[in-house]
């Protein structure tokens, strides 16, 4: 039978918060970068679509374009080309012209709500168990350490500092694993309802420039 020492707990117990506070700073980082080409690549299809003569210069520029907003404007002009051909319709595209619209941009925008929303659930769990799981060390910690203070009979420094203090470790690193979950968590959150508030206002502007045109690009 497998037999683990207090140390051992503990250390385990560092290794999970050093885990977990290396997966929040990936995340950091890699959302960051994200939120940053994300913000670049929709001015630049915002100012190209604007600043289009008409919708089938605006959709060319939607082709050539990365980003949710190209991808929410490609999947508007697929639509309406779509309903243009007069092809088939199944349950998904029945309805009338702006209905079909309707229903092809929103979930095109929940498409992209639900890439954005892509780790932040898992900056919300490490945000909320890191602290647990450190609190975890050190009642382990501790608990063990007095049971030894109890069999040697003293309670002396020397026999508590060097346990207690491994265990409180625990409880600092995962705070510090947590706040920064935490604090990343609320800004993605909050840039990812900025983004899709955009998205909807697109959606807005782009149903009402489909249907000035009669539904039709040219």
């Amino acid at each position: 039978m497998l037999h683990f020492s207090s140390s051992d707990i503990v250390t385990a117990t560092l290794w999970v918060l050093a885990a977990f506070s290396v997966a929040t700073w990936t995340l950091i980082v890699v959302k960051g970068w994200m939120q940053w080409r994300l913000s670049k690549e929709n001015r630049q299809f915002s100012r190209a679509f604007w600043n289009a003569k008409g919708l089938i210069e605006a959709e060319k520029s939607a082709r050539s374009a990365e980003g949710p907003l190209a991808r929410l404007a490609h999947a508007g002009f697929s639509a309406l080309r779509n309903m243009q051909k007069g092809d088939e319709q199944d349950l998904q595209h029945s309805g009338d012209q702006q209905d079909i619209l309707e229903r092809c941009l929103r979930s095109q925008v929940q498409k992209e709500q639900n890439r954005l929303d892509s780790g932040l659930m898992v900056l919300a769990s490490i945000g909320s168990t890191a602290p647990f799981v450190g609190l975890f060390g050190t009642v382990w910690g501790i608990m063990h350490a007095l049971q030894d203070i109890s069999r040697s009979g003293s309670a002396g420094l020397d026999v508590v500092a060097g346990p207690i203090g491994e265990a409180l470790v625990a409880t600092a690193l995962g705070i510090a694993t947590a706040i920064p979950a935490v604090l990343a968590y609320n800004y993605g959150l909050r840039r990812t309802r900025l983004y899709v508030a955009e998205l909807e206002d697109f959606a807005t502007d782009f149903l009402h420039l489909a249907m000035k045109s009669g539904f039709r690009v040219e």
